[in-house]
């Protein structure tokens, strides 16, 4: 009888059968987690921890590898010996020796206190140039800077003299520059304080002495006139 009126029910989609319910699934499979790597032993602290030996030049080393810093270079620079003369005598007594200090503005004694009398000469320790020849404070000063001693030169000073060259002067070893004022504050019986630079560092003026000049001088017995031979 449907058929006659000329439209039918339709009939329903045929179904999709729906897989059974089965564990999640996803496109990435996901990588499995790294084990743990177990952290090194802790340092109690104040435990002094030893430095990276020293690799000797030319070692290959593996990456990774912890090189230690060169060592730094000393910072006092080399002093020549290029003193050919005492500034004063043959070989004065040091009454009182270079003593560094700590810092630029220290307490020290920055040079030497060469034993003498007033009046005596006062010598180039070597060939230079007066840079300086005056009074500082009252007393007379003297420096020179030494030739062929790097950049900036060496610069030796003497006090308390009484100049007989002028600033700008060549002197060469062994020249007389001035002489020995009067024995003042800086030290008891007469003294020439002999100090050594290079820039604004002080240095030990004693350095610029070469060995044959530091050791003592033999002692020589001299003939006696008038006495017979034995």
């Amino acid at each position: 009888m449907l058929a006659s009126t000329g439209w039918a029910n339709p009939l329903p989609p045929p179904r999709t059968p729906t897989p059974p319910p089965g564990p999640p699934t996803s496109s990435t499979s996901a990588a499995p987690a790294a084990p743990a790597v177990p952290a090194g032993p802790a340092v109690p602290a104040g435990t002094a921890v030893p430095a990276a030996p020293a690799v000797p030049a030319g070692t290959a080393v593996p990456a990774g590898t912890a090189v230690p810093p060169a060592p730094a270079a000393p910072a006092d620079p080399a002093v020549p010996a290029v003193a050919r003369v005492w500034p004063v005598g043959s070989r004065p007594p040091v009454v009182r020796g270079w003593e560094p200090p700590a810092t630029p503005y220290a307490r020290g004694h920055r040079g030497v206190d060469l034993a003498t009398a007033p009046g005596a000469l006062v010598r180039a320790v070597a060939a230079g140039r007066v840079s300086f020849a005056g009074r500082v404070a009252g007393r007379g000063v003297v420096a020179v800077e030494l030739a062929a001693t790097g950049e900036p030169p060496l610069r030796t000073t003497y006090e308390p003299v009484r100049a007989s060259v002028g600033a700008g002067d060549r002197v060469v070893a062994g020249q007389v520059v001035g002489a020995v004022e009067p024995a003042d504050s800086h030290c008891t019986g007469g003294c020439l304080h002999w100090g050594l630079l290079r820039g604004e560092t002080y240095l030990d003026p004693l350095s610029l002495l070469p060995p044959w000049l530091r050791r003592s001088l033999p002692a020589r017995l001299l003939p006696v006139l008038g006495v017979p031979l034995p």
